[in-house]
């Protein structure tokens, strides 16, 4: 199934949300959350200005990643779209960056700043390397919240057999960063710090709409935020999906998306994302053995041993949500139901598992946290 560009929700339609259904309303109780995820996908794929990334080349890697991810529907959806716009022109540029996807589709804590000098040196400019790390991590979300969506609307995902837990992934552990600074060594619950492996964009060399951008979000001293906003578009709408579904009153609790977003940043090696979530869920649920008993699960074991029933059904499903392909399956969903979830909370679960496939792909792609030992 397909949808056309200027459709108001693509992932209701790709995910056959059935109108007035409890999805439906429970998706509209988060409206705001709705609307930045498709915004995004409009900034992405139909920008006002695709610089030296055209429309085509975006069309094919999104093709591929969803490929990758083993989602046909999504897969379907972007080929009929660059079926429309025509194939995109292959060589060295478009190659350097589907093997870049296809790196940060499956092992993202892998990316380092020699790749992104590879991507220099094919010809990509440090504005259309930020626009394509955006792309790649955004797919990657579209997938994990279509997963979600079609268990919670009751349809058919592409894999619903029942397999073993998804287990924690690896991470980098070189001593030091590109620049010499201490890197922490494993995951903790204490405050990094993150430099970018390219230049971060001084505040006064954005125009004015750039600068009121940041300080708007409160991020005119971040390095992270500023390298992301060489793309304006994308940082604006990422940043208001990013409160919409962390944010939001009612439904699932705080302190449970904050665990998701540390699971799903277990899976996928990102030490700087799972120190801030991590830490979060440990002042909220004051739960700081059980939050540091998940940081500390090793590469290849189960994330959720020793954890508690409620948080254990919770762990299992943000790790199989979060695996390349996502591995959530109905069993997981009905036992999420046994703990007596809503429609809700179990979208805010989905949501703020899902966000992380998008949040840990830029960190592990962009840059490296420190500790300054």
């Amino acid at each position: 199934m397909t949808a056309t560009w200027n459709n108001d929700d693509l992932l209701a339609v790709l995910a056959e949300i059935t109108p007035g259904s409890a999805l439906a309303q429970a998706r509209a109780t988060r409206q705001a959350a709705t609307d930045a995820i498709q915004a995004s996908y409009l900034a992405l794929f139909f920008p006002a200005d695709a610089g030296g990334f055209s429309v085509a080349q975006r069309l094919h890697i999104a093709q591929r990643i969803s490929e990758w991810h083993a989602d046909k529907r999504l897969s379907a959806h972007y080929a009929a779209l660059l079926q429309q716009r025509g194939s995109a022109e292959e060589g060295p540029y478009l190659q350097a960056a589907l093997d870049h996807a296809e790196r940060l589709a499956f092992k993202p804590a892998s990316a380092d700043a020699q790749h992104l000098r590879g991507l220099q040196q094919a010809g990509w400019t440090l504005g259309a390397i930020v626009t394509l790390s955006q792309l790649i991590a955004f797919v990657s979300f579209q997938s994990r919240l279509l997963t979600g969506y079609r268990l919670l609307g009751g349809k058919p995902v592409e894999e619903d057999s029942v397999g073993a837990p998804v287990r924690a992934g690896r991470w980098r552990t070189e001593s030091a960063t590109l620049s010499g600074r201490h890197t922490p060594p494993a995951f903790t619950r204490q405050e990094l710090g993150w430099e970018p492996w390219i230049a971060a964009k001084p505040l006064a060399e954005f125009d004015a709409s750039g600068q009121a951008l940041l300080t708007r979000f409160g991020h005119s001293d971040s390095e992270y935020f500023r390298l992301l906003a060489r793309n304006h578009p994308v940082l604006e709408q990422r940043t208001l999906a990013d409160r919409a579904i962390f944010y939001t009153s009612g439904g699932l609790e705080r302190k449970d998306r904050e665990l998701a977003a540390t699971v799903a940043s277990k899976v996928n090696g990102c030490i700087y994302c799972a120190s801030v979530h991590a830490r979060k869920a440990a002042q909220l649920s004051k739960q700081t053995d059980e939050v540091q008993r998940l940081l500390d699960v090793a590469p290849g074991e189960v994330l959720s041993e020793g954890q508690g029933a409620s948080w254990r059904v919770q762990i299992d499903f943000a790790a199989a949500l979060s695996a390349t392909p996502p591995q959530a399956n109905a069993v997981h969903l009905a036992q999420l139901r046994g703990l007596g979830l809503d429609e809700v909370s179990l979208l805010d679960l989905v949501q703020s598992t899902a966000f992380f496939a998008w949040a840990n792909r830029l960190m592990l792609t962009l840059g490296e946290p420190f500790d300054d030992r």
